[in-house]
């Protein structure tokens, strides 16, 4: 701790290249930051799917359609629990700008597959009666103002029938940040208004009795279908959230292949500021080991001024991403689901900072180390 100010004052000496390498640290660490969040973002339906739950759709693509009366048949199979569907609406509100998952669903069944979406009963009790009710996640009551007894106009671009008025009867929280962004409507509305597709849904979610009975289910309900004009895909639901998120390219090498590119530029342009401080310095460090300090402890303080710099660097590219990629996810909502930075990215991010900065300062830190007094100071 006694020579912190003679490390610090050897960083203060050419104030501009330590500003830059600084500033190379945090705004690779704010990148490291914002591409953690967006992988989250696209893994938040992944992590939590439920594991007795699979998806059911058409063989063909989600977006082809499968009849309602495949529910019944569903029912019937063994270790079958209960089945919901849902429709994909595509409503916004106002301004195609105000976009966000809508869905037309069954609301006998919709709390009984996902019991973790949590409405009060008085309000999905009045849902069940108003033909023209909407359940809203908190979140997106939130994003623009609604509350219980609103009536609000949407547009859905697929229907082409006008707009769409909607009395809100209720909001649900869910522990899916995503889902609390999702607006509810009953199916019954759509099938009476839309002029196309009448009698068919966008997919099925089928609880079952067992997580252990999935693979047995699975096949049992895409054999039922097979060679019928609406064959099916089953999938867990992991699984489906999983290929939903695929669709999106491959998030996790694009977020390494990224990562790597700039750490290692990061390292190459560190370790060179580094090699190039130790050269302007060989005859001061040949004083100092002339006046008794040791071969370590001069090879401490260029590796010292390393650290401090990437130190100093990560933690201000990491507080700038925690400032930004809450405001990141507000401008990206109805593309992404909810952004954050989880603890362990904060600390992992340090480390990778360290440890740069360990990389880049060793080879400079080994030469003043081994560096000799009479050759030193005859370069001077």
């Amino acid at each position: 701790m006694k020579f912190l100010p003679l490390i610090f004052s050897n960083m203060g000496r050419k104030k501009l290249r330590t500003l830059l390498t600084v500033g190379s640290f945090a705004v690779a660490l704010f990148l490291f930051g914002l591409l953690v969040a967006i992988k989250g973002a696209f893994n938040q339906g992944t992590d939590v799917a439920g594991t007795d739950r699979l998806v059911t759709i058409n063989k063909v693509s989600i977006i082809q359609p499968l009849p309602i009366s495949y529910r019944d048949r569903i029912l019937r199979i063994p270790g079958v629990k209960a089945v919901t569907f849902d429709v994909w609406f595509g409503g916004y509100y106002q301004d195609p700008k105000n976009f966000f998952p809508s869905f037309a669903i069954d609301p006998p069944n919709q709390r009984i597959v996902y019991s973790e979406l949590v409405v009060p009963d008085d309000q999905w009790k009045k849902f069940l009666g108003d033909r023209e009710g909407a359940i809203v996640g908190e979140k997106l009551a939130k994003r623009f103002g609604w509350k219980v007894g609103d009536r609000i106009p949407l547009e859905a671009p697929i229907y082409g029938t006008g707009a769409w008025e909607f009395n809100i009867d209720g909001l649900f929280h869910s522990k899916r940040p995503d889902e609390q962004e999702e607006f509810w409507l009953q199916y019954s509305y759509l099938d009476e208004r839309r002029n196309f597709g009448k009698g068919q849904i966008g997919w099925y979610t089928v609880q079952l009795d067992s997580s252990d009975d999935a693979v047995r289910v699975e096949k049992a309900i895409d054999n039922m279908f097979a060679n019928s004009p609406y064959e099916t895909k089953t999938d867990t639901e992991k699984a489906f959230a999983a290929s939903w998120a695929k669709q999106a390219g491959n998030i996790e090498f694009l977020i390494l292949a990224i990562g790597g590119v700039v750490f290692f530029t990061l390292l190459l342009v560190s370790g060179n500021t580094m090699a190039i401080t130790v050269r302007e310095r060989v005859g001061e460090l040949a004083v100092l080991k002339a006046i008794g300090f040791s071969d370590a402890t001069v090879m401490i303080f260029v590796l010292a001024e390393s650290l401090l710099i990437a130190t100093a660097g990560g933690i201000i590219g990491l507080i700038i991403s925690m400032i930004a990629v809450p405001g990141v996810g507000e401008a990206l909502q109805g593309i992404l689901p909810s952004m954050a930075l989880p603890m362990w990215t904060l600390l992992a991010g340090l480390l990778i900072a360290l440890l740069i900065g360990a990389m880049a300062g060793i080879l400079p830190a080994l030469t003043a180390m081994r560096l000799r007094v009479v050759d030193a100071l005859r370069r001077v």
